[in-house]
C-alpha cells in the first residue's frame, strides 16, 4: 500500500496514473523490450518510459531486474536477476533457476548466432545504415547458415515462419511478412540491438576462436 500511495504521487506530478505505469512495465516484463520504432504503441510506451524512467528502474531493481537504456537507438531492455548486462557490473549472486529468461530452442539460437555474425560483417564493411540496422536478404542468410554452423533453415515454411517470428518477438530483426520465403526471396533487417543479445564470447566460438564451445543455450545468448 505504502509503495502504491509513494507512485502515485510521483506520477501525479508527471501527469499519469497508475493503471499507465503497470501499463508500461507489464509490457517491459512480458516483452523483455521495447523499441520505439517498432509500432505506435511501443513508440507510446517508450515516450512514457522516457517520463517516468527512474521511477521504472527503481520499481524493478527491487526485483533485482536491471533495466538496459540505448538512448541511440531508442530502445529499453529489461535483464533478469544474474544475467549479464552489457555496460553494468555483474552481480555477485547468480539466480538458481532461469526466472524471467528467455529460453531459446537450438534453432533459434543458431540463427541469433548467425545474425550476430552478419551484423559484425556489415558494421566492418561499413554497411550499416543510419538507425544501425542491416539489411540481409534471406538467401544470404541461408547461405550463411550452412557455412557457419551445417545448418539448415526450416525446409516447412510453416516452421521457418515461426522461427522468424520468434527472433522478431526479440526485436532482433524486421522483415516484410509478405516476401517468398519458401523461394528464399526477400529481405530482413538486422537490428542493433542484436549486439546486446549476443555476448563477445559466444561469437568467438561461432569464429572458432574458443576451442571450449559452450553446450547450453545459456552459454550462447545475453538474453538467458
Amino acid at each position: 500500500m505504502i509503495i502504491s500511495q509513494t507512485l502515485e504521487q510521483e506520477l501525479d506530478r508527471r501527469g499519469l496514473q497508475l493503471s499507465e505505469f503497470t501499463e508500461l512495465v507489464l509490457r517491459l516484463l512480458d516483452y523483455s523490450i521495447i523499441c520505439r520504432d517498432e509500432s505506435q504503441v511501443e513508440q507510446g510506451l517508450y515516450d512514457r518510459y522516457l517520463r517516468i524512467d527512474t521511477l521504472v528502474d527503481d520499481f524493478l531493481s527491487v526485483m533485482a531486474i536491471r533495466v538496459l537504456h540505448d538512448r541511440q537507438f531508442h530502445y529499453v531492455r529489461a535483464y533478469p536477476p544474474g544475467a549479464e548486462v552489457p555496460g553494468l557490473g555483474d552481480e555477485v549472486n547468480q539466480p538458481f533457476n532461469s526466472g524471467l529468461r528467455a529460453r531459446l530452442n537450438q534453432q533459434e539460437v543458431a540463427l541469433v548466432l548467425v545474425l550476430r555474425s552478419q551484423y559484425d560483417k556489415a558494421l566492418r564493411e561499413g554497411q550499416v545504415d543510419d538507425d544501425g540496422a542491416v539489411t540481409l536478404s534471406f538467401e544470404t542468410l541461408a547461405i550463411a547458415m550452412k557455412n557457419l554452423l551445417q545448418r539448415n533453415l526450416p525446409e516447412n515454411l510453416t516452421e521457418r515462419r515461426n522461427l522468424l517470428k520468434r527472433i522478431r518477438q526479440l526485436r532482433l530483426i524486421q522483415y516484410n511478412q509478405e516476401d517468398n520465403l519458401d523461394a528464399g526471396e526477400g529481405w530482413i533487417r538486422i537490428r542493433p540491438q542484436i549486439v546486446n543479445f549476443v555476448s563477445d564470447e559466444a561469437l568467438a566460438v561461432l569464429r572458432g576462436e574458443d576451442p571450449n564451445a559452450p553446450e547450453s543455450e545459456e552459454e550462447l545468448s545475453e538474453a538467458e
